[in-house]
């Protein structure tokens, strides 16, 4: 049986402007409420209704994409959430989102934890999850709607496993990765 990691769609979440490191927090906080508002395409609908178990995340991106896929979770587990960005207590510079975003990950692992879990935590989170999922395989194909950074983790966890993937899992919204069980 397989395990597909799939990506939510777009969120829809957008705050124009500059923020401080501090300002963050509040972008980030709703952009973890925040729904979809795009619609999945063709590849991900087929991958969904060939699922015989699907799992997501307990994040609205990953709950209203699912919706939009026409499908209901088996499992709703927050262990598949994704790893939150750190916050900076600075009230300055300000930078646009799209500057901030990639700079507190990249800060995030290089160890720069905040308030939030670290890097080495969220890998053992998703080598829990990636356990789950392997149990959940031997019932049927198993389709995980999840996130960019927790996805890429679970397939580096997969991989280290011996699964084979027809690809690696990208962080573009609704993109998937298939992996099969290792042959024995």
């Amino acid at each position: 049986m397989t395990i597909t990691l799939m990506r939510h769609g777009k969120p829809d979440h957008y705050l124009p402007g500059r923020r401080s490191a501090l300002a963050m927090a509040e972008w980030c906080e709703a952009y973890d409420l925040a729904e979809i508002c795009d619609l999945p395409p063709e590849r991900s609908l087929r991958l969904a209704a060939d699922a015989d178990i699907i799992v997501t995340s307990t994040l609205p991106r990953a709950l209203s994409s699912l919706a939009k896929l026409g499908q209901s979770a088996s499992h709703v587990d927050a262990i598949y959430r994704e790893a939150a960005l750190p916050v900076m207590p600075l009230a300055f510079p300000a930078l646009p989102p799209l500057l901030w975003l990639p700079l507190l990950r990249a800060m995030w692992l290089f160890g720069y934890k905040g308030q939030v879990e670290s890097y080495a935590q969220a890998k053992q989170r998703a080598i829990m999850a990636a356990e789950q999922l392997i149990q959940l395989s031997a019932k049927g194909n198993v389709l995980l709607v999840g996130h960019g950074i927790m996805n890429k983790l679970i397939a580096r966890r997969l991989r280290h496993l011996g699964w084979l993937g027809e690809k690696h899992a990208s962080s573009r919204y609704w993109s998937s990765a298939i992996y099969h069980p290792p042959v024995i």
